[in-house]
């Protein structure tokens, strides 16, 4: 029977008691680290109280809020299907928080750490019929001591980026007796399939089923449709989202450069995490660049030519009506965002040069429905108009052109929706396979 090894637990043991030192540096580790004093305790309580031991239960994990996207989706429609089952969902990142207690579950709650007795302890409160993953964040003491009982483990929107530091020792050795008791996973691709197969899962266990984060998108849009066109409608505008410090050093010099052109340019940034210290840098930026003062939501007056958004929830339905999409992530070391939001909306798409990790990134730049922020420019778009004025910034240089080329912004904006339209049906798909799961599952053990 897979199991971790030794070294993977000393790890684990290292990092929790690490953690308490890193966290009074970090809010969010701080916040993750309060998050979870009494985890196990709330699910035994739950237990005793709701957990029905003659109706099976489905525990589903998605670490972080894009992960979370794409759990709601099939959960819904699993929800819907099977009334009988009762659902747990556990997440990992303080930031899924908000996000989870409006999932279709029974019980919500943080992920308790990967160590044995906490796993046991959790195991013993739930006693899931199965565990779905969403994504990739497959924790290998969960999945092998659940597996051990007679628990069927799964995955659901599995992509294994080619740069993933999962794919290299000695992580891949650690995390291998994890995937190697997976019964059933679902890839976005056939490429995640065959990095899946690397990291142990069995070829016979792994299909591919697409990816539900276009399904989920789709849904949200539909949902917002026209909530926030006002924000965006009477001016070429740029919107700017999921930004950090690294993106918006390059985005707030190229709004300058791009408004000695077009002075009727606006742009509306959206940060990742927007807190008072990091608005307070936007703000005290725009003043240094002599840029028009940002204004907040809600603030009385005409629309501004530059709004700062100080609430999180709002990007998806910010993007439609948007000229251009930017992107925040591929400057810095937080990773490309995502990208799919701006292409459902049929945007054309900016993102800076660390992109290589983000599979819909580059099926965007296959299909020439986004750009790299760099000194290569694409063959499709003539750049003559925005060079004048750019100088040697190459996003300004890219923002007016596109503003110039408004036909082929738009065809590339087209060519994005495109895309997102062809991997509809992945929800319906996923949720398949994780009936499936559940109805091959073993007895469990108590």
């Amino acid at each position: 029977m897979p199991a971790t090894p030794l070294f993977y637990r000393c790890a684990v043991a290292l990092a929790r008691g690490l953690l308490p030192l890193y966290a009074r540096w970090d809010k969010k580790a701080e916040n993750g680290l309060r998050g979870r004093v009494g985890v196990l305790r709330r699910l035994r309580e739950w237990s005793a109280v709701s957990r029905d031991p003659a109706r099976p239960l489905l525990w589903m994990h998605a670490p972080s809020v894009g992960e979370g996207h794409q759990a709601e989706v099939v959960l819904q429609s699993l929800r819907a299907a099977h009334p009988e089952w009762q659902i747990a969902y556990t997440y990992f990142s303080p930031s899924a928080e908000s996000l989870s207690q409006r999932q279709p579950a029974d019980i919500a709650d943080y992920l308790p750490w990967d160590r044995r007795a906490d796993v046991e302890a959790a195991l013993d409160a739930l006693r899931p019929t199965a565990i779905v993953f969403s994504k990739l964040d497959l924790w290998p003491e969960l999945a092998t001591r659940a597996h051990a009982r007679g628990t069927a483990i799964g995955i659901i929107a599995a992509t294994v980026s080619p740069v993933s530091g999962r794919l290299r020792w000695p992580v891949r050795a650690a995390l291998r007796p994890g995937y190697e008791v997976v019964d059933a996973a679902g890839a976005v691709s056939r490429e995640d399939a065959e990095r899946l197969v690397l990291l142990g899962t069995a070829p016979s266990h792994i299909e591919v089923t697409g990816d539900p984060r276009y399904d989920s998108v789709m849904d949200r849009l539909r949902a917002s449709a026209g909530a926030h066109a006002a924000l965006v409608q009477g001016a070429p505008t740029m919107v700017a989202g999921s930004t950090w410090e690294a993106d918006e050093d390059i985005l707030l010099p190229a709004f300058r450069a791009v408004r000695a052109a077009r002075p009727d340019a606006r742009l509306i940034l959206v940060p990742h995490e927007p807190t008072a210290e990091h608005l307070a840098r936007v703000e005290a930026m725009a003043r240094t660049l002599e840029l028009p003062a940002p204004t907040r939501l809600g603030e009385p007056g005409t629309p501004s030519p530059f709004l700062l958004v100080d609430r999180v929830g709002l990007l998806a339905g910010l993007y439609a009506g948007a000229a251009i999409a930017y992107v925040g992530g591929g400057f810095g070391t937080a990773g490309l965002h995502s990208v799919v939001e701006p292409a459902a909306c049929g945007v054309v798409v900016l993102f800076g040069p660390k992109w290589a990790g983000n599979r819909d990134a580059g099926v965007l730049l296959a299909r020439r429905a986004a750009i790299v922020v760099s000194s290569e420019f694409p063959d499709w778009l003539d750049l003559d108009a925005g060079a004048t004025h750019a100088g040697a910034n190459p996003l300004a240089a890219l923002w007016l052109a596109l503003l110039r080329n408004s036909a082929h912004a738009a065809a590339a904006g087209l060519r994005g929706l495109e895309v997102v339209e062809a991997g509809l049906g992945a929800a319906a798909r996923s949720a398949g396979l994780v009936e499936r799961l559940m109805q091959g599952a073993r007895v469990n053990v108590p």
